[in-house]
């Protein structure tokens, strides 16, 4: 795969998360085949098909400058902040299940690698230790599927669980009392690395060739960007 990079001088300090979203719409298009990995400052990131107001508390998020988003995949209501990686792998696979096959396989080979017992489950997770330290999601387009997920490095757990407000009754059919009890950070495991050193290991493990946008293809990530900041697309999963 080959590993996408901004063009030279432009930083990925301050990027919002739905640029990465927007750079995975384009990734898809124009360059199937490729990885980035990525970090935002405290945001939360929701399913295609959730209800905002149920699954993330709002009032704290807009109290303590958390910034919500709504992604275009399926699956759970997600915490990220800067000890989170966040990996985009993008495939010309047109089968979700396939690309999801092929991705999980790999990052918990990949995690192995650095000496962690990590299992993918049926649930797209990744465990370590019989905890959750990865979660991802997919969904295909014309040209092949994306598949983003997680992976906890050092992430705050205590803003993770004052920020997403899963139901009680999601909860109590899993028999689990909160949301940290069912996730890990990578730090707990006493590994011998730092975060820079995980992004640089994962991309070693994915990636053996290097691809730079261009300005003008910058410009077109920051367009389609665009449509994930409509109000109504991050309230109801629609756009005007």
């Amino acid at each position: 795969m080959k590993l996408l990079r901004l063009p030279d001088g432009e930083s990925v300090k301050g990027r919002r998360l739905v640029f990465w979203l927007a750079f995975e719409e384009w990734a898809v298009a124009n360059a199937p085949g490729s990885l980035f990995v990525w970090s935002v400052g405290p945001t939360v990131i929701f399913g295609r098909n959730q209800d905002m107001e149920a699954e993330v508390n709002v009032p704290y998020c807009r109290e303590h400058g958390i910034e919500m988003y709504r992604r275009k995949s399926g699956g759970g209501c997600v915490y990220a902040d800067g000890g989170n990686l966040m990996i985009s792998y993008i495939t010309a696979e047109p089968d979700v299940n396939r690309a999801f096959d092929a991705y999980l396989s790999s990052l918990a080979d990949a995690l192995r690698g650095m000496g962690l017992d990590a299992v993918r489950t049926e649930h797209n997770d990744v465990l370590v230790g019989g905890r959750k330290v990865s979660g991802n999601a997919c969904y295909a387009t014309s040209t092949g599927c994306i598949v983003h997920g997680t992976l906890l490095y050092d992430t705050d757990f205590t803003e993770m669980e004052r920020a997403i407000t899963p139901s009680r009754e999601k909860l109590d059919s899993k028999g689990i009392k909160s949301v940290r009890q069912r996730v890990a950070n990578l730090k707990d495991f006493g590994v011998d690395f730092s975060f820079d050193d995980l992004k640089s290991r994962v991309v070693d493990y994915f990636c053996d060739d290097t691809q730079f946008l261009s300005t003008a293809q910058l410009a077109e990530v920051i367009e389609i960007e665009k449509t994930y900041l409509d109000d109504n697309f991050i309230k109801y999963g629609r756009r005007n």
